[in-house]
């Protein structure tokens, strides 16, 4: 099914609405920057109360140093690191991450395309980490695309359920004000939504976008058509 592309009416709509219901969001949760980065790794894959859980660890045993952390001993930050799941694997692209904290840093001044490529670049740093570690750590306005935004967009007419990562992530860039503050609360609004009401399985009830969802909307149709059946039956 194809999508008409969004204006910037619509996109600011959402926002406005979801920043009204739940207001400004805070995120990203850490003390330092370096922490956002490891958090960032930590959470693919896993809903974010498990890497509260690995970050309070590693702080515990002052690993979230990139210095100290860099030189660490495999074993222990696996053991660290165990509640984020994946742990081998993690444990190894922190400590990776660690190591490149400098190349890192230096990105966040670089023009935004090429920051994304040397982060690219590097073991375990994919486009929504790479966006993450951007835009929340490095304050560069660069908008994070993840599975809460594709079904929003889906079932709000954004875009098709099956669109690519840069295209969506183009589509949210060309008709919002390039701001990083912006677009940190947006994507953090999002994710609340994608939280309370826009789960895999929805809970439409007080949702703040209401009918604007498309699926509410046919399931409405749907229920209307039922109870028409219904009464059909009935009058038989």
């Amino acid at each position: 099914m194809m999508h008409m592309p969004p204006t910037k009416k619509q996109l600011m709509w959402i926002y406005k609405r979801l920043h009204s219901a739940y207001g400004p969001r805070g995120w990203w949760p850490a003390d330092t920057e370096f922490e956002v980065i490891v958090g960032a790794v930590l959470t693919q894959q896993v809903a974010w109360t498990n890497v509260e859980k690995a970050i309070a660890n590693l702080k515990s045993h002052g690993l979230l140093d990139p210095e100290r952390l860099a030189k660490a001993d495999v074993t222990l930050v696996e053991k660290l690191v165990r509640p984020a799941g994946f742990y081998r694997m993690k444990s190894r692209r922190i400590i990776g991450i660690a190591r490149e904290h400098d190349r890192i840093r230096d990105a966040y001044a670089m023009p935004i395309e090429q920051a994304r490529q040397v982060l690219l670049s590097m073991n375990g740093i994919g486009p929504e980490t790479c966006d993450s570690i951007l835009l929340y750590a490095g304050n560069v306005p660069t908008f994070v695309i993840d599975a809460y935004t594709k079904r929003m967009a889906a079932r709000y007419g954004i875009a098709d359920e099956a669109v690519d990562y840069h295209e969506l992530k183009r589509m949210f860039e060309e008709r919002l004000p390039r701001n990083e503050r912006l677009f940190n609360e947006y994507h953090a609004l999002i994710v609340e939504l994608g939280k309370r009401h826009c789960a895999t399985k929805p809970r439409c009830s007080d949702c703040p976008l209401g009918d604007k969802c498309k699926k509410k909307v046919k399931r409405k149709a749907a229920k209307k058509i039922m109870a028409r059946k219904r009464a059909e039956r009935k009058r038989r």
